[in-house]
C-alpha cells in the first residue's frame, strides 16, 4: 500500500515533515490537503484524522498524527542518519528537551503573522493593531529565549550535527521571514544555524518546500486565493480570536 503523507506545504510542520522525508530519499505518495479550500474538514479526511489537521502519515493501515510522532516515526522505520533522531539516551534526550521547549515557546507564536497579514483579511477580518505587536514582541523575546538556552558551543540546537529539532525550528521562523519579518537581523548567531541548516538541506529542497508559504502575499494581493466557504471560515474565526 505504501506510505502516504497528507500535507499542505503552507503549514509549518507540514514542511519539516516533507523536507525530512525527500532529505532521506524516504518514498511517500503525497496527499495535498488544501487548507484554504477546506479539505481537512472533508468526511473522508475526519475518517484520517478527527482533529481535521494536517499533517497525516498512513503507512498501511497504520494512522499518525503530529509531526514530532511523524519524524520520529520515520527516523526509526527508515533508519536514516543517526544525527537526526540520536541512538544515545542523552544525545536524543536533547532533542526531545527542545522538542517540549518548541511547544511552549515557538509553536502558537511564530504562525500568527500569517493570519494578520493574510488569513484572517482573507476572511475580512483586520486584527487589532495591539495584538499584532504584542506578537511581534513575544516572537522577539522567544528568539532571545531561544538563543540563550540553545545556543551553546554547538553548530546546531542540540550539539554539532543537524536533528529533527533543527527542522521543526526552521520551519516555524520562516512563516514570519516570508511574511516579511526580518527575524534574523542583529542576531549573527541565529543567522549562521539558519544557514548552517539551510546549508544541509540544500538550496532545491528548500525552495520547492518553502515555494507555497513565500509566495503566499503575492497570490493575497492579486486576489488569487481561494476564498474558504463558511465552515472553514467559521473555523478560521475561533482561530483568530485565540490570538493573545
Amino acid at each position: 500500500m505504501g506510505l502516504k503523507l497528507y500535507l499542505d506545504l503552507l503549514s509549518q510542520p507540514c514542511r519539516a515533515v516533507y523536507i525530512f522525508a525527500k532529505k532521506n530519499g524516504i518514498p511517500f505518495q503525497l496527499h495535498t490537503v488544501d487548507l484554504l479550500k477546506g479539505q481537512h474538514v472533508s468526511e473522508q479526511f475526519l475518517q484520517l484524522n478527527c482533529q481535521r489537521k494536517v499533517p497525516v502519515l498512513k503507512d498501511g493501515n497504520f494512522v499518525l498524527t503530529e509531526s514530532s510522532a511523524i519524524l520520529i516515526y520515520l527516523s526509526s522505520k527508515y533508519q536514516v542518519a543517526d544525527h537526526w533522531y540520536p541512538a544515545d539516551l542523552q544525545a536524543r534526550a536533547r532533542v526531545h528537551e527542545y522538542l517540549g521547549w518548541h511547544t511552549d515557546n515557538i509553536r502558537g507564536i511564530f504562525g500568527v503573522p500569517l493570519w494578520t497579514k493574510v488569513l484572517g483579511p482573507l476572511i475580512g477580518t483586520q486584527i487589532p493593531e495591539e495584538k499584532v505587536e504584542r506578537n511581534r514582541k513575544n516572537m522577539f523575546e522567544s528568539l532571545q529565549r531561544l538563543e540563550e538556552k540553545f545556543f551553546g558551543d554547538g553548530t546546531f540546537l542540540t550539539g554539532y550535527q543537524v536533528t529533527v529539532a533543527d527542522l521543526m525550528c526552521l520551519e516555524e521562523l520562516m512563516q514570519p521571514v516570508a511574511l516579511g519579518y526580518n527575524l534574523f537581523e542583529g542576531r549573527p548567531q541565529l543567522t549562521a544555524w539558519r544557514a548552517r541548516v539551510e546549508a544541509f538541506l540544500g538550496a532545491n529542497l528548500c525552495q520547492q518546500a518553502h515555494g507555497r508559504i513565500l509566495s503566499i502575499q503575492e497570490q493575497a494581493a492579486k486576489n488569487a486565493l481561494p476564498v474558504p466557504y463558511p465552515e472553514v471560515q467559521s473555523r478560521m474565526m475561533l482561530r483568530i480570536a485565540r490570538i493573545p
